[in-house]
């Protein structure tokens, strides 16, 4: 009978402690227009049926934090649950005249340029809070450059896992190979979130990184 008891309080206890663990928070963070919403679209759409953001030819579409709860992600036989965080892209320097190429109105550039130097802040606090990171990179630009060494700083800084994303292996120009040998400390995998290629080989990587939480 003692045994029994026993047997139930602890049982009770790492039943709470798991519970109490929360979904893994998954944030989605890189430059913008490199894909960042598209994937987590995707990720969100395969395993929820819902979108988490929309997107857009026009730099900045996401200029807010956005989230999507209980993402259950399940790869060969294995589940996870994920909070998705969807977060801003991450620029040095935001001018309203940028928005204005595309034909954006002075009045409403002037405020989109405002939101989303303020997502900018948004997204570098919620870092404090990812368990892991998911920096998406365009594989047709070069990646040697300033928003991409702050935002590996700041990761590495605070240590948290990471995993890279080479995205638009689509297209001609793409070279994830070069992505690869800008950040070798990092695990990159080239994928395409328009049409989903490579996925597995991501979900792979994503679970991997997830026992280390």
């Amino acid at each position: 009978m003692v045994i029994k008891v026993f047997s139930n309080y602890f049982k009770r206890i790492f039943s709470n402690l798991f519970k109490s663990r929360g979904d893994i928070k998954l944030g989605f963070y890189g430059p913008p227009n490199a894909g960042k919403t598209s994937l987590a679209n995707r990720i969100c759409k395969d395993f929820t049926g819902e979108e988490i953001g929309s997107v857009s030819k026009i730099p900045h579409e996401t200029r807010n934090v956005q989230f999507k709860e209980k993402v259950e992600i399940k790869h060969k036989g294995k589940n996870m649950m994920f909070k998705m965080i969807d977060t801003p892209g991450i620029a040095t320097k935001i001018d309203y005249e940028d928005f204005l190429k595309y034909k954006v109105k002075k009045n409403v550039a002037k405020t989109r340029a405002k939101e989303a130097t303020q997502g900018v802040i948004e997204s570098i606090k919620w870092l404090d809070d990812m368990d892991i990171v998911v920096i998406v990179l365009d594989s047709t630009k070069n990646p040697y450059n300033q928003v991409n060494i702050t935002i590996i700083g700041n990761l590495v800084a605070r240590k948290i896992p990471v995993l890279i994303v080479a995205n638009k292996i689509d297209l001609k120009k793409a070279d994830p190979k070069k992505i690869e040998s800008a950040f070798p400390e990092y695990e990159t995998v080239g994928i395409s979130a328009k049409n989903g290629t490579n996925l597995e080989e991501f979900y792979e990587s994503i679970f991997k990184l997830a026992k280390k939480v």
